[in-house]
């Protein structure tokens, strides 16, 4: 790598939540692939009530470029990034999870980009190990469906861990949407961007904070964040039903004026159950929007601060 880091800070941003026993090796980790740089390693706690806030605690007492964020309470992964993102003070920022399935040791790669002109430089899962054959299925579902359906061109296979440059920082500072898709939003930026492969590792300690619900509410965020193709899907889906319906007319038309039966019951109930249909979900899908302008026009804080630790506070206590 060509050293031109004199005087650059790197900031790690590193959401938690309930990661105890994943937190001293991480830092451990981070600290030894941040050699020749200055940095600052910005944990979130995000309402851990494990002894994660401890061990946090505990590392900043022996590293000043340590700080740790508490939030009030469990605001949700993607917020707790965006906390991280509105302090940091570095050049570039890496925001990486606690789970150790990102390996820091990738992050010198990243520099590399960065120091080479790249805005974001964003990993790619060329492999995920220990992860379920459905969870890879519905990922790669996901990835593929956002890129169809989004007018954002969101990198394939990708998720939060990457690293962003001060310009990037900056703007998303302004983005203050309260249902957040952080992939998305970097994406949206633009700037100068390029990919690094490496090989999802399984989670070290502790439990995935995915599971299939909040999975499948974050996809529907993701979605509706960046597209509305599935509005545009139920006008499609309403042309096409009056289309249907005129065809049923006239062909109702036809059997009575030459005197035909023209069938009852089966027929008109398969009709009222279609359109019924068709209407529960159109309004569905019209309620999911709406919800979402309802949470952005009370304009609350997308999060509350309990408190900063750092290890000047520290000797102040």
């Amino acid at each position: 790598m060509k050293d031109n880091s004199e005087g650059k800070l790197i900031s790690l941003i590193i959401p938690v939540l309930n990661e105890e026993k994943n937190l001293t090796i991480l830092y451990e980790r981070v600290r030894k692939n941040l050699k020749g740089f200055k940095y600052e390693i910005i944990f979130v706690n995000d309402g851990s009530y494990d002894q994660s806030q401890k061990v946090i605690e505990k590392i900043i007492s022996g590293d000043k470029s340590v700080k740790l964020i508490n939030l009030s309470r469990n605001f949700g992964h993607q917020i707790a990034i965006s906390c991280g993102i509105d302090y940091v003070q570095g050049d570039a920022a890496v925001i990486i999870d606690a789970d150790l399935q990102d390996p820091p040791e990738i992050i010198p790669a990243m520099l590399k980009k960065w120091q080479g002109g790249f805005d974001v430089v964003y990993a790619v899962r060329k492999a995920r190990e220990g992860e379920s054959i459905l969870k890879k299925l519905t990922a790669s579902i996901f990835y593929r469906l956002m890129r169809i359906l989004s007018g954002t061109k969101i990198p394939l296979d990708t998720g939060d861990f990457r690293l962003i440059s001060k310009k990037v920082i900056l703007v998303l500072r302004k983005t203050r949407e309260y249902q957040r898709f952080m992939r998305g939003l970097v994406s949206w930026v633009g700037f100068s961007q390029c990919g690094i492969e490496f090989t999802r590792d399984k989670r070290f300690s502790g439990k995935t904070k995915y599971p299939l619900f909040s999975m499948i509410k974050f996809a529907i965020d993701g979605i509706l964040s960046f597209s509305l193709m599935p509005l545009r899907i139920v006008s499609i889906m309403g042309i096409v039903t009056v289309a249907i319906l005129l065809i049923l007319l006239i062909y109702s038309l036809y059997r009575t004026i030459t005197g035909q039966t023209v069938p009852g019951w089966a027929s008109t109930t398969v009709i009222i159950l279609f359109l019924g249909s068709i209407q529960l979900i159109s309004i569905g899908i019209i309620g999911e929007y709406l919800g979402r302008v309802y949470e952005e026009v009370k304009r609350r804080p997308l999060y509350i601060i309990d408190s900063i630790v750092s290890k000047n506070s520290q000797k102040g206590n």
